[in-house]
């Protein structure tokens, strides 16, 4: 990793230990596994890309369509000042408004509300077109879970984006080779969702998910009329060495005893 990226590493270490933080005070369970497998993905696009200002018509925007992710969306929102520590921490809780799954709040940087897979693209064509309309600058980001792209919808907004000549637009793809159930199977293995967003016409890009250079790279590789789609390859529970592959961290409970643990893979 290059050393300009430092930042990037720091920001990462700090949004899984406040993952951590928050699935240990919910005090139930959570899905955690896929939520460390995109913090590097949150953390480069919120640290070098995303050109984020609420107020702002032309500001770039980011949809969570993989929504079992929201805990790494909290915790790089309240890093980057979003939401404040005590807004995150009622994340589960009685009475909060962050539950298992986004709940649209742009105020606070939550562009969609997601849950039932596959519908965040759908959203994000809806802004990009807008704003090539209305001539707005700004990049639409959306970020799909391998799983997902099982969704029939996601290939009907696929098709609809290159036809569109969407160039402001951007899906990222975490391939952690899990889905809720287990193995991701054999029609969506990485390079599988590589050939098949290329054959739907997107300018496709695979990158390493867990390198700030990669990733980066990426980022930086839109090509004009056409939407781009990053296919990153990661590791799910990525951090966290009991969780890392394991899918029983879908969703699971994190005791004290395991946090001591995990938290000692960050130190």
């Amino acid at each position: 990793m290059k050393s300009n990226f430092h930042e990037l590493s720091e920001l990462s270490i700090n949004v899984r230990k406040l993952i951590l933080e928050v699935g240990l005070n919910c005090g139930a369970p959570a899905h955690l596994g896929g939520a460390f497998s995109i913090v590097d993905i949150l953390s480069t696009l919120y640290g070098k890309v995303l050109k984020y200002e609420y107020q702002n018509p032309e500001s770039d925007r980011f949809i969570l369509s993989k929504g079992h992710g929201f805990l790494a969306l909290l915790s790089i929102l309240h890093l980057k000042g979003l939401l404040t520590k005590e807004e995150i921490l009622q994340f589960q809780t009685n009475g909060s408004e962050f539950i298992a799954h986004p709940i649209a709040n742009p105020k606070k940087g939550i562009e969609s509300s997601n849950g039932s897979l596959g519908q965040g693209l759908s959203f994000g064509i809806g802004i990009a077109l807008s704003y090539k309309k209305k001539n707005k600058k700004g990049d639409i980001y959306v970020l799909l879970g391998d799983g997902e792209c099982y969704e029939g919808s996601v290939w009907e907004a696929a098709i609809s984006a290159s036809e569109l000549k969407l160039d402001n637009l951007f899906t990222i793809v975490d391939c952690n080779g899990y889905q809720n159930d287990g193995s991701i199977g054999n029609n969506m293995t990485y390079q599988k969702i590589l050939d098949k967003w290329k054959a739907f016409g997107w300018n496709t890009i695979g990158c390493d998910g867990h390198n700030f250079d990669s990733i980066f790279k990426a980022f930086k590789s839109k090509k004009n009329t056409l939407p781009t789609a990053i296919i990153a390859k990661t590791i799910k529970g990525k951090g966290i060495k009991f969780m890392e592959n394991n899918n029983d961290w879908h969703h699971n409970r994190l005791t004290q005893k395991l946090y001591d643990e995990a938290i000692q893979d960050l130190i």
